[in-house]
């Protein structure tokens, strides 16, 4: 097999809970019925794949016959909602053997749905969950602020096409997600001197 033969991985894209859930157009590149499914970020991003860390605040085994866990995980905008089944062997274990609260790091696939009154929800079905400590987690909110806030500063470039996508498909303001990832690294600063 050449190397160009061999599938490349989805960069995850960091991004905040807040900008998340406020997502819900998906997209493929091309027709290909295999071709990735790319969720498209409000700030201008494609993302196949997304990063994030956070406060597993609580599980819960919701399947019926088979194991099927959720957990809400949440960072200083917001709240992710995880779901893991027999399909996601390792992120369904953690998720079993972890105890609320913990920091974790995630890393999984976008997927929405539409509920019944038509409204898009978006959560993340994750290829792995592992716990990680606070610094992990400060550090997680801090390149996600900076990445956010690149997406934000490149939003209004002539040739970035997310961004012209962004526009059509939303009615959001990019600088609603300038303020939330200062405030976000506003908290860790508090948080600091809590400790100090």
């Amino acid at each position: 097999m050449s190397s160009n033969e061999i599938p490349t991985r989805e960069v995850a894209r960091r991004v905040f809970a807040q900008e998340f859930n406020d997502a819900g157009y998906t997209f493929k590149e091309s027709d290909d019925e295999r071709a990735p499914v790319y969720l498209l970020l409000p700030t201008g991003e494609s993302a196949n794949r997304v990063f994030l860390v956070g406060t597993l605040t609580e599980k819960e085994d919701v399947g019926e016959d088979n194991e099927y866990w959720r957990g809400r995980i949440v960072d200083p905008t917001g709240t992710f909602f995880v779901y893991a089944g027999q399909y996601q062997p390792e992120a369904a274990s953690a998720l079993r053997d972890l105890d609320a609260p913990a920091y974790v790091a995630v890393v999984g696939k976008p997927r929405t749905y539409e509920t019944d009154d038509g409204s898009i929800n978006v959560s993340v079905r994750p290829e792995s969950i592992t716990e990680v400590d606070a610094a992990t987690r400060d550090r997680w909110v801090t390149e996600t602020a900076d990445k956010t806030l690149d997406r934000i500063a490149a939003f209004d470039d002539e040739g970035n096409e997310y961004a012209r996508m962004a526009r059509e498909h939303y009615d959001l303001d990019p600088e609603e997600y300038k303020r939330a990832a200062i405030a976000a690294l506003e908290s860790l600063e508090q948080a600091d001197e809590l400790s100090a």
